[in-house]
């Protein structure tokens, strides 16, 4: 049997997962201060010399409430009180994110930044639907880069499962598992989700008795009803519109 492939920092991470986020508070100092946004020099990150028709300054502008623009980095004191040349330190608080979507690039994509990031994850506050359509409505970052961001999982709805899987219902419905509110039935009726217990039939292949036997214990008890309201209970949003 060929072995599984050991995941990556980019692989690790998949749509729906509901993460905790920290970046350490990190000294720096304000450059500038406009009626919406405060720039301060970024304590992380470099210049990439070898991107062309890309000119990094070293800042970043970070939004003020009046913006209304979603950001994961806040400063300490709060961007309303800076004033050019104050010296004040950003990070990441401990919050709760959902992911939206998970890109991946091959080779790693040039931003003008190093390191040049092989993955972004699109991620949603608390509270926040993702709509497919709102192509501005996520905030994204590296999980490997430069930015020392720790990402925790808190949970991970149909984690027994992966993308493309295939499995029987309690009904003898087949379906197509691609994402935890994303199933596609077989049988061409009114998609929905299945009906707890599962049966795995086909992981890249057939699966092995030990994969099997994961999927039959982990749908024993439960159902998908409660792996939503578990998910919702930490985002406080609801399956994207796109899939439900």
């Amino acid at each position: 049997m060929t072995p599984k492939p050991t995941p990556t920092p980019s692989s690790r991470f998949r749509a729906d997962d509901v993460l905790e986020l920290e970046c350490p508070f990190t000294e720096t100092t304000v450059t500038d201060v406009s009626r919406f946004h405060v720039t301060v020099r970024w304590p992380w990150l470099e210049p990439d010399p070898r991107a062309e028709g890309f000119r990094w300054n070293g800042q970043r502008a970070l939004p003020k409430p009046e913006a209304r623009e979603y950001e994961l980095f806040r400063s300490e004191p709060v961007e309303t009180a800076l004033k050019p040349g104050d010296t004040c330190r950003v990070g990441i608080p401990p919050t709760v994110v959902h992911v939206a979507e998970v890109h991946h690039f091959d080779p790693p994509r040039v931003t003008g930044l190093l390191p040049r990031p092989a993955c972004y994850l699109d991620v949603l506050p608390q509270g926040e639907t993702y709509d497919p359509e709102y192509e501005d409505q996520a905030r994204a970052f590296d999980p490997a880069g430069g930015e020392p961001i720790r990402a925790r999982l808190l949970f991970r709805p149909y984690a027994f499962l992966e993308p493309g899987d295939e499995v029987a219902d309690r009904d003898g419905r087949a379906w197509r598992f691609d994402a935890a509110w994303d199933w596609h039935p077989f049988d061409g009726a009114r998609a929905g989700a299945p009906a707890w217990p599962l049966a795995l039939l086909f992981r890249g292949g057939e699966p092995t008795p030990e994969e099997t036997a994961a999927v039959v214990r982990a749908t024993a008890d439960g159902s998908h009803a409660e792996e939503l309201e578990r998910w919702t209970a930490l985002t406080l949003a609801g399956p994207s519109t796109g899939q439900w």
